[in-house]
């Protein structure tokens, strides 16, 4: 069984790298990968807050998850 710490680490991981790139000017917020980066890091954290059992940051990830999957397919249909 795959400890859930994990992915709590990776989702943290993802984000932050997500929002060092674009504070730094590297990637912005419209960029495929940032929207990716928050998406797996928003997905592992809500799945590490669900073993938790934490509702309030299940819910905060869940919808952060959800507009990064939003945006990154605005993204691919415009271009």
């Amino acid at each position: 069984m795959v400890n859930t710490i994990y992915f709590g680490y990776t989702g943290l991981l993802f984000i932050l790298t997500a929002f060092i790139l674009n504070i730094s000017k590297k990637i912005n917020t419209d960029s495929k990968l940032y929207n990716l980066l928050n998406l797996i890091g928003g997905a592992s954290l809500a799945y590490y807050s669900f073993t938790l059992k934490s509702i309030p940051f299940i819910i905060l990830q869940a919808i952060w998850a959800v507009f990064a999957l939003y945006n990154l397919i605005r993204i691919l249909v415009r271009k």
